[in-house]
């Protein structure tokens, strides 16, 4: 696909160690926490803890932001939330939020109340969780990008997490899928991926005339995708 460039980039580091723990709503039982970025992130055992470089996605998601429609932010496979909300609150625009599991979206919704943000959490599949008239200047996605014969090397983390199907993208093409039904005129969508690899194939097959892959290590990657081809005109 044309226009795709490749930019070598190093995460900066930010401290997901933390040891702090909040008291789980309505129980006496303790909630983790890590510090990302400008915002403490409470996420629960059975989801994915927040990775350090994902910060990269909120930065470029931030930095993006000047160049598009006025509008919200929609992210898929939010997870608890934490990398939409970072963008949401150095942007000062509003955000939906969509998963379908219902302890990640509770956690998103925890978060963005601790950061003052009136997220829009919809705890549904992909498909079902976004209007057909509903358009979004700027997207992002963080779904799981682990071919499924290689999630056993990933002991620790919950297999809905993580688990992206035979070549990894399977997740990540209904992501783009809805995102190209749902950008507005001008948006950009950024999709997190496993490796420049991931992010060139799923690039040649988006179905946007423009792209630009971020590396952050040889299994770490963020794709830019813009401008939608109409149907008619795909190949």
């Amino acid at each position: 696909m044309a226009g795709t460039v490749v930019v070598g980039a190093t995460a900066h580091a930010i401290g997901t160690t933390d040891s702090t723990t909040r008291m789980r709503r309505g129980t006496r039982e303790p909630m983790p926490t890590v510090t990302f970025g400008p915002i403490e992130v409470e996420f629960d055992g059975d989801l994915l803890t927040p990775r350090p470089w994902t910060i990269e996605q909120s930065r470029w998601a931030i930095a993006v932001s000047s160049s598009v429609p006025d509008g919200p932010i929609l992210e898929l496979c939010s997870g608890a939330g934490h990398i939409g909300l970072v963008a949401a609150l150095e942007t000062g625009r509003s955000i939906v939020q969509v998963d379908d599991v219902a302890v990640a979206c509770a956690c998103a919704r925890a978060n963005a109340l601790a950061v003052g943000i009136d997220a829009d959490v919809r705890c549904a599949p992909i498909e079902d969780a976004i209007g057909a008239d509903e358009r979004f200047p700027l997207i992002i996605a963080d779904p799981p990008y682990v071919p499924s014969t290689e999630t056993s090397g990933h002991a620790g983390d919950p297999g809905h997490a993580i688990d992206g199907g035979a070549d990894g993208l399977a997740v990540a093409r209904r992501c783009v899928a809805a995102a190209r039904r749902s950008v507005a005129d001008g948006g950009a969508v950024i999709v997190q991926l496993g490796g420049d690899d991931q992010a060139r194939r799923l690039a040649a097959e988006s179905g946007f005339s423009r792209s630009e892959v971020r590396s952050f290590g040889p299994d770490r990657a963020l794709l830019l995708l813009r401008e939608p081809v109409p149907a008619a005109d795909r190949a």
